[in-house]
């Protein structure tokens, strides 16, 4: 099996790379993995802005790492979901197209948790932003639809090309479609 040595902190760890149709990636999970997830919270709170009102992370692999940096900071934070539930009250919805899934999801906020979001410093938190599909749909669903700002946009790694626009803690490459396991 191919995989990706990264280091985050003191973790190391060797990530398979797995298929995902036109392309393969170092896959991340930080699901269960308390000691990475932990070190990319560190990580990452050294290096974010000091003027977030709330943090917003899309369902559900980066759901660890928005609780660990809640935890550090005090900041509250909002799961996006990515389906509506019959709890949520006038749920504000946006389409999203993610290269890990290949196919059209949702991310939902429930409405019950706009005063948290509307006219607020939004800091949005992933665990890996490639084509930035997510990241895209989110930042219009909570700038345009909703009315917050998102300040500052955390992820543990970048992933294909480089970006400048969000706070990452490195780069993974993307490989051929072959070199990964389907």
């Amino acid at each position: 099996m191919s995989t990706h040595t990264i280091q985050v902190g003191q973790e190391i760890r060797k990530l398979p790379i797995v298929n995902v149709g036109p392309v393969s990636v170092a896959l991340l999970n930080l699901l269960g993995d308390t000691q990475l997830t932990e070190a990319a919270a560190d990580a990452l709170v050294a290096k974010m802005p000091k003027d977030i009102d709330t943090l917003v992370t899309p369902e559900v692999k980066a759901v660890p790492l928005a609780h660990a940096i809640s935890v550090r900071t005090g900041i509250p934070y909002i799961v996006a979901r990515k389906t509506e539930k019959p709890y949520m009250v006038a749920a504000h919805k946006k389409e999203v197209l993610s290269i890990t899934t290949g196919k059209p999801q949702l991310l939902v906020i429930d409405g019950a948790d706009l005063p948290k979001l509307k006219g607020k410093r939004l800091g949005i938190v992933d665990d890996v932003v490639s084509t930035g599909g997510t990241l895209k749909s989110l930042l219009e669903l909570l700038e345009q639809d909703i009315g917050g700002k998102v300040v500052a946009t955390m992820v543990v790694f970048t992933e294909g090309d480089e970006r400048d626009d969000v706070i990452s803690l490195g780069h993974l490459p993307l490989y051929p479609a072959e070199a990964g396991l389907s």
